[in-house]
């Protein structure tokens, strides 16, 4: 069974957050929120949560690791060590890598992106150095996953299940996406 860690910091982006947790529950992959302070986290918009478990190095064990962006949650991920570790970690063994919105800035911080393709929010590409950034809503460089934000959350939620060897054709039928947003 997959396994996805997201990271969260209080300032979260909290729609980015919970909609990729409840995608890929939906498709049946275990998705844990580890927060990087207390259980009990809130984001940007000042919605508190109760994160599944606290940073720790179970993390290693997962598949894929996810930075929401907001702020200041992105810049609070960004400025932890634990944090970078594991992006450094995980980019060394080849896991899966994935930030929307501000959380690139993490893959910044951990200087894993200097010669990546990869996109973030509007502006982001001064923010997140030399690399060659896109204007598409979800970019895939090999393991690094990214997207632009909170409107885009959908579809980047939706090629997560999709990298991490799952099918969402189903999972987007089931909430009616194919009806409400794709025209193909």
């Amino acid at each position: 069974m997959k396994k996805v860690a997201i990271l969260l910091a209080n300032g979260y982006e909290e729609s980015e957050t919970l909609t990729i947790v409840d995608i890929l529950r939906r498709a049946e992959i275990i998705c844990d929120m580890f927060s990087t302070g207390d259980l009990m986290i809130t984001g940007s918009h000042n919605i508190t949560v109760l994160a599944d478990k606290l940073i720790n190095d179970e993390i290693q064990h997962y598949d894929m690791i996810v930075f929401p962006g907001g702020l200041p949650g992105a810049t609070n991920l960004a400025s932890d060590e634990r944090v970078l570790d594991l992006v450094k970690y995980f980019n060394q063994e080849h896991k899966l890598i994935a930030a929307i919105c501000a959380g690139p800035l993490v893959l910044a911080a951990a200087d894993i992106i200097k010669e990546r393709t990869i996109t973030a929010y509007p502006g982001y590409d001064q923010k997140v150095g030399a690399c060659n950034f896109k204007e598409d809503n979800v970019v895939v460089d090999d393991n690094i996953i990214t997207s632009r934000g909170p409107a885009t959350t959908y579809a980047f939620a939706y090629k997560l299940v999709d990298v991490l060897g799952f099918d969402s054709e189903d999972v987007k039928q089931r909430m009616v996406y194919r009806n409400a947003f794709d025209a193909e």
